[in-house]
């Protein structure tokens, strides 16, 4: 099995967001560090990660993001404190973020868009493919999404991207892919793709959302490509030249998902993520459902 064959191991996690979006709130807590229930949002996408067989996690940070290593590293006094009250529960629940993964960090320095984040993970990740996961987008743990797209990669090689059909008027907030079938449902050919079209020049209404597994040939087209849209190095046009010659680094693929996916860097989809999951949980739903149901009844 060759270096650039192996079993793919290594994710990468950018993390470097001013999360403008949600200020005042993001002032001076990372947007990565909100919460969704009662555990940030980073830890689901950590633990995405590692359901699917990713034990080394690399993390691209910038300034002001030190919460984040200090959230994946032990914290003694937190832990002796509630060893010495007897709450066994909380303590497992403190101690499962720090045993995860091994958890490495690089800062991006100056925020080039999200292909150069990308490409500060190329030391890293050396000669092999990995996987990339923004951190927006909270996939239900429940539909394996990355998982399915480690099996694609390791079957046919290449890059495999993850995509949802959405409405057409809504092409224009995404990457947009040219697409041949094959003879799996889920599972496309990528011939083009096309970083937030018009509507109107979208190639299909094939979204790419933030799940992505790399040949690792995606750093020498990273070093050569030129800022892009909003003045950015972007990885759909590093990934649109994989698409266009196949021998620099196989070909592109991707896996349609009509599972589950919370939006999180959006605030009205940051809400409905926190009400779905909470009505969900055995030990908060029942309450928070039935409060919900009066509340939307006394609402209308």
């Amino acid at each position: 099995m060759t270096e650039s064959n192996a079993r793919i191991s290594k994710a990468v996690v950018p993390a470097a967001g001013l999360g403008t979006r949600f200020l005042p709130a993001t002032k001076a807590t990372p947007k990565e560090m909100l919460p969704v229930v009662d555990k940030p949002a980073i830890q689901y996408v950590v633990e995405e990660a590692v359901a699917a067989g990713l034990s080394d996690v690399l993390m691209v940070t910038g300034r002001n993001k030190r919460p984040l290593e200090d959230h994946f590293d032990r914290n003694y006094e937190l832990e002796q404190a509630l060893s010495r009250k007897g709450d066994e529960a909380r303590l497992a629940r403190v101690q499962e973020s720090s045993d995860l993964a091994t958890m490495h960090y690089v800062r991006q320095g100056d925020p080039r868009g999200l292909g150069h984040a990308v490409l500060c993970a190329a030391p890293h990740v050396g000669n092999e493919p990995f996987a990339v996961l923004l951190g927006d987008d909270l996939i239900d743990p429940r539909d394996p999404l990355l998982a399915r797209m480690v099996d694609v990669q390791e079957r046919e090689g290449g890059s495999v991207i993850a995509l949802m059909e959405v409405a057409p008027e809504q092409i224009h907030l995404y990457g947009s892919a040219a697409v041949e079938t094959t003879g799996e449902d889920d599972v496309v050919r990528v011939t083009g793709l096309v970083e937030k079209p018009d509507p109107a020049d979208a190639p299909s209404n094939y979204a790419v959302i933030g799940r992505y597994v790399l040949d690792p040939s995606i750093f020498g087209i990273l070093r050569q490509t030129e800022p892009g849209r909003g003045g950015e190095i972007q990885l759909t046009d590093a990934l649109q030249k994989l698409t266009e010659d196949e021998k620099v680094g196989g070909p592109v693929h991707g896996v349609v998902f009509k599972g589950r996916r919370y939006d999180t860097g959006d605030r009205g989809d940051y809400l409905r993520a926190i009400v779905r999951l909470a009505c969900e949980r055995e030990d908060l739903g029942p309450d928070f459902r039935a409060w919900l149901r009066s509340y939307v009844t006394e609402e209308m």
